[in-house]
């Protein structure tokens, strides 16, 4: 008895361990050692809760946000055979953080990491893009012993490419949402939106385009997001 107990546990595992695909995973699910210590590294997720209590599926909305970053590029100007003849030239602009052009795996990122050279992070232009989930994978940050963290292929709604990339990526969901980078659609009102939204709707009431009974309505919806911290 005590060896078909060992052998079924034992097969549990191997097949825990062997899952490419799970209909669905939470934040929590990804903290929680006796869980994330069997999902293998890339295993698909179909559905996603994530610590804001917003639910992600293959297939919804999100919206670009603000970019986080900067990078500085600097170049050779001039030259000449003197010494000192050349200038360095350098400018800087705004850049995702976690959100980078094309797939985390991808030709062109396996070409720059060969080369010793960061991923292609996504530039300034990208916000206020509008984006559909492509597909969703998590990977440990680090060993297995490690928790996981959700990567997110985006592509674009009407299926074209993003410039010369089919395709973005969020390397780390949950970081990108607390950076402001990424935003999903259906995601509950933060404290600040919920004030901003209320001090409007305050204003159409005052201006007679809201009527008093919307009003209440609203603010008895917003009142617990607003007080609660």
């Amino acid at each position: 008895m005590k060896k078909l107990v060992i052998a079924i546990l034992s097969l549990t595992a191997t097949s825990v361990m062997a899952q490419k695909q799970l209909d669905e995973l939470s934040f929590e699910d990804t903290q929680n050692a006796a869980i994330f210590e069997n999902i293998r590294n890339n295993t698909k997720i179909l559905k996603y809760t994530a610590a804001d209590g917003s639910v992600l599926k293959v297939g919804d909305t999100l919206v670009i946000g603000f970019p986080s970053g900067s990078i500085t590029a600097t170049t050779a100007v001039g030259g000449g055979y003197r010494v000192g003849a050349a200038k360095a030239r350098s400018k800087t602009k705004s850049n995702f953080q976690t959100i980078i052009m094309g797939k985390p795996a991808g030709f062109g990122n396996i070409m720059s990491a060969m080369a010793g050279e960061t991923p292609n992070n996504a530039g300034a232009e990208m916000q206020g893009e509008i984006v559909v989930i492509a597909e969703m994978s998590v990977f440990h940050k680090g060993s297995r012993k490690k928790p996981l963290a959700l990567t997110v292929l985006l592509g674009e709604p009407n299926g074209r490419a993003f410039g010369i990339n089919k395709y973005l990526s969020v390397t780390d969901y949950e970081k990108s949402v607390l950076a402001g980078e990424i935003k999903s659609i259906n995601a509950p009102l933060t404290r600040e939106e919920a004030i901003a939204k209320l001090k409007e709707s305050k204003d159409l009431l005052d201006l007679g385009i809201l009527d008093e009974e919307a009003y209440q309505a609203l603010k008895k919806e917003l009142t617990p997001l607003i007080v609660s911290e």
